[in-house]
């Protein structure tokens, strides 16, 4: 029997808490749906083979394919994937650095693509303003974008979004993308090589998001009514280095949660994670870390740049002057890649516990060169 197919899925994959939230199965059929941010099958489908199957992050992945399609092999790296350059970036436009998260650099490049024509369009994570909930939705001018800057936390069905509202009057199209989700539009890509109707070949982009782990709305919600904190209140969150506690912006004034408080509400997928830079994206955007004042370090990001699609976009930013960016030091490159490797680590550790077995490494392949260095790693430990 083809192990491909929507049972499976539900067997291995939602029932088993591995589910993402990413969206990737959502919007191919009308069996699968996105209710707030948990994915649900309404009815079995039939179909022995499914793209529902074939996308999600967490299926069987030959990472090494993907690599080896998407990016140029001298530049990979066992830590945080490709690397054709890396910088500390910032927005040039004090207006967007206000709007948006650190540097601005994600809000930045996502217009000036827009404004180029590299991209008609972008999904982008919107929050609705009356709860937790993000949700997906589409871009395509400065309104759009600057509506969504900011993180979230929560997971957002950007893929989903892909998947339901990409049209061929979208255009060609960027997604803004977490680790997950930047991994479930490789598969696509890969898959949409062979098969010209799939509208993968519209997408032309993805900006990638650092991230760590995301939130489960529902636990989250329950825990900002506890400490008084409306969430149509709040304007932004960060995680302050060294501080140990998830800062949230509202209009009532900054107020704080201990990090030891927010981690029972981190999804349980994201503890399976091995990708904490988004290594299958054009570029990744996270938080900087570097010596200096926080106040002075938040107003900028770290930028990956992996193929040279978004050297380009880079390049010509730069050159506009629409972004700046800085060299960064090769002490900050070895602490994230550090960091990097740490949730890998993490990642397999939780894996085998999971599954019982180092045979069984869910929806990773023991014999993928990179996972086959963290695992000679665990052994020594």
């Amino acid at each position: 029997m083809n192990k491909n197919n929507q049972k499976f899925l539900k067997k291995y994959v939602l029932e088993e808490g591995l589910c993402t939230g990413c969206g990737a199965c959502v919007g191919l059929c009308p069996y699968q749906v996105i209710y707030h941010d948990r994915t649900v099958q309404l009815h079995q489908c039939d179909l022995e083979e499914g793209k529902c199957y074939a996308f999600c992050p967490r299926t069987a992945t030959d990472l090494a394919a993907l690599r080896a399609f998407l990016f140029e092999p001298d530049g990979l790296t066992p830590e945080i994937g490709a690397v054709k350059a890396y910088y500390f970036s910032q927005a040039i436009d004090p207006g967007v650095r206000a709007i948006a998260q650190h540097g601005a650099t994600v809000t930045a490049l996502l217009e000036l693509a827009l404004a180029e024509h590299l991209i008609d369009s972008a999904i982008v994570s919107s929050r609705d303003q009356e709860s937790a909930w993000a949700e997906g939705s589409i871009a395509n001018n400065k309104i759009g974008t600057r509506k969504s800057a900011g993180s979230k936390f929560t997971v957002s069905p950007a893929v989903a979004a892909f998947n339901q509202l990409v049209t061929k009057d979208a255009g060609n199209v960027g997604v803004v993308a977490t680790p997950c989700q930047a991994l479930a539009l490789a598969k696509m890509k890969l898959n949409g090589a062979k098969d010209n109707t799939n509208k993968i070949h519209q997408l032309k982009l993805v900006i990638g998001l650092y991230c760590g782990w995301t939130l489960s709305a529902e636990k989250y919600t329950k825990l900002l009514l506890e400490k008084n904190i409306i969430p149509e209140s709040i304007t932004g969150i960060d995680i302050p280095p060294g501080r140990n506690i998830l800062e949230i912006y509202t209009n009532d004034g900054a107020k704080s949660l201990p990090l030891d408080e927010v981690q029972g509400c981190i999804r349980e997928a994201c503890h399976y994670c091995m990708d904490s830079t988004a290594e299958f994206a054009d570029i990744s955007v996270g938080s900087a870390r570097f010596a200096g004042d926080w106040e002075k370090v938040r107003k900028w990001n770290q930028l990956i740049v992996r193929t040279e699609k978004g050297k380009e976009l880079v390049d010509l930013a730069v050159n506009k002057g629409i972004l700046k960016v800085r060299e960064a030091p090769a002490e900050s490159l070895n602490e994230l890649k550090a960091a990097a490797v740490n949730k890998k680590k993490n990642a397999l550790k939780n894996i085998i516990q999971k599954s019982g077995s180092i045979k069984n490494l869910l929806y990773l392949k023991s014999d993928d060169l990179m996972v086959k260095k963290y695992l000679g790693v665990l052994s020594r430990l």
